[in-house]
């Protein structure tokens, strides 16, 4: 309750006092928490503290973890969050076909996947991550072809977003779903290589010279 009223109260103090920096702000909180405590702050029904420590088989690593429940599939597959995990071909993670497991992820970070208590060893692919094959095509330009198609993936990635119900991430530096780069933009006029230059225009003897008279069209 005392942050919506802070929320909203202290902005409004602060734009009639004038404050249009960061600096001016924190010279006057100080002042105004100390009228703001005067008026608003009541004191506890119960003053003692009843946080209890933790018990011994609390294990906060545990806990504060974002799980979520995935199939495993005949080819020892998950998929999870726009990616795809191979777990490796273990004892525990053949028989698992078929069957449900674990997906935890960390706050820091990590991602493990659990059947049982026992953490399987995967590896991943990323589908925001994978070049669309139709834009991989056989012709002359091929260069250009691969890097335009780099370009337009780094644009318009396989899958635009993860799922919106995972956890954030921003405080995470070494999570496995990084954001898709920032477009780039494409100039069509510098793909391909460089352009064939025209030769000097032919007299009309030198095509017949060439056998090519017969394939000019008269103008």
């Amino acid at each position: 309750r005392a942050n919506g009223t802070l929320q909203d109260r202290l902005v409004k103090a602060m734009r009639l006092e004038g404050i249009s920096s960061i600096e001016e702000a924190n010279a006057f909180l100080p002042g105004y928490l100390v009228r703001h405590n005067a008026r608003f702050a009541r004191p506890a029904f119960d003053s003692r503290d009843l946080h209890r420590p933790l018990a011994p088989h609390d294990d906060l690593r545990e806990i504060m973890v974002w799980r979520e429940q995935r199939s495993v599939t005949a080819a020892l597959t998950l998929h999870y969050n726009k990616a795809m995990f191979i777990l490796e071909p273990t004892e525990i993670a053949r028989k698992l076909v078929r069957k449900r497991v674990m997906v935890c992820e960390y706050p820091d970070g990590r991602l493990e996947i659990q059947h049982e208590c026992h953490v399987l060893p995967y590896r991943q692919f990323d589908k925001m991550r994978q070049v669309k094959q139709p834009a991989i095509v056989d012709n002359r330009h091929l260069d250009a072809a691969l890097q335009l198609a780099k370009q337009i993936q780094a644009i318009a990635p396989h899958h635009r977003q993860r799922n919106n119900n995972a956890p954030a991430r921003r405080d995470q530096p070494s999570h496995l779903f990084p954001e898709p780069e920032a477009p780039v933009k494409i100039d069509g006029r510098r793909l391909g290589g460089p352009k064939l230059k025209r030769g000097p225009r032919l007299s009309r003897a030198e095509l017949q010279a060439r056998g090519t008279l017969e394939f000019v069209k008269a103008r």
